[in-house]
């Protein structure tokens, strides 16, 4: 059973999740229902990934088929930058729920900082009184940097969640101690890296013969024994079945080092629009 976390106001979010980015809206359908019926509670999407529609309609085929209720599932949802405004957050929201056709989200984000168009901390304003509206639970941020944040802090705001890449190749040890020092939940996406050369490293393909597990458990697992949230993307059964099954088995201290030892890109390279994420 995969464990949750608590957010600073109280909110209990999956440790795990689904990504659906770039799947579209039939494949996010299939993946969704799919997913919620091998025990995933946490689902992400985007206005910006198009499949908001998919999604939705496979978190109430997931909930159907499974008995569930609805706030047995966290849905996270993000917004872009035309919707940087007290009043376009409201806007971007209401949109968000219609395309899922759910009365209310679990976590909204501001995808991107765009700190070129620099309203950022304006949208945020829009999402606190979303929050006090009970339109959402909670409410973060996406691809946030320290100094971002920091505008945030100034203002009193601090998200719940930071969603942002993080891998053993990504040094983010800025971000981690800053989200730790103020309570703020680490989420990452892509957490198994771009293409297959983080799950072919041979520290990693070693661990995971010695657990009998595959490359990408033993990545997952070095997240999530962090305290990391994360939302790896798969649409096939057998990698949703082997992506959740993270909770019965531990690296030790100097197995994590190994992995984190593993980091080589520059961290300013990050969080580029090129991921389209």
């Amino acid at each position: 059973m995969t464990p949750y976390l608590t957010l600073h106001n109280g909110v209990k979010m999956p440790q795990l999740g689904l990504g659906t980015w770039p799947m579209n809206d039939d494949e996010a359908t299939g993946a969704v229902a799919a997913a919620i019926g091998q025990g995933y509670r946490l689902i992400d999407t985007a206005e910006n990934y198009g499949n908001e529609s998919g999604v939705g309609a496979g978190i109430h085929q997931g909930i159907r088929q499974a008995g569930l209720k609805r706030e047995e599932i966290f849905v996270t949802t993000k917004f872009n930058r035309q919707w940087h405004s007290v009043a376009g957050a409201k806007q971007a929201c209401e949109a968000s729920l219609k395309r899922m056709k759910l009365d209310y989200l679990d976590l909204l984000l501001i995808h991107w900082p765009n700190p070129d168009h620099n309203h950022y901390v304006e949208a945020y304003e829009g999402m606190v009184t979303l929050l006090q509206q009970g339109l959402v639970r909670a409410i973060g941020t996406s691809n946030f940097k320290p100094a971002h944040l920091q505008k945030l802090f100034e203002r009193g705001f601090c998200p719940m969640v930071n969603q942002i890449q993080l891998d053993p190749y990504h040094d983010r040890d800025d971000l981690v101690m800053l989200h730790r020092q103020r309570n703020i939940v680490t989420e990452t996406w892509r957490p198994l890296g771009a293409g297959s050369a983080l799950l072919a490293e041979p520290a990693v393909m070693s661990l995971a013969q010695k657990y009998g597990r595959t490359p990408g458990q033993i990545v997952l697992r070095w997240a999530v024994q962090q305290g990391f949230v994360t939302i790896p993307k798969t649409a096939q059964p057998h990698r949703l079945r082997e992506n959740i099954a993270l909770f019965d088995f531990a690296l030790t201290e100097a197995e994590m080092g190994v992995l984190t030892g593993l980091r080589r890109a520059n961290p300013d390279m990050l969080d580029s629009d090129q991921f389209g994420h």
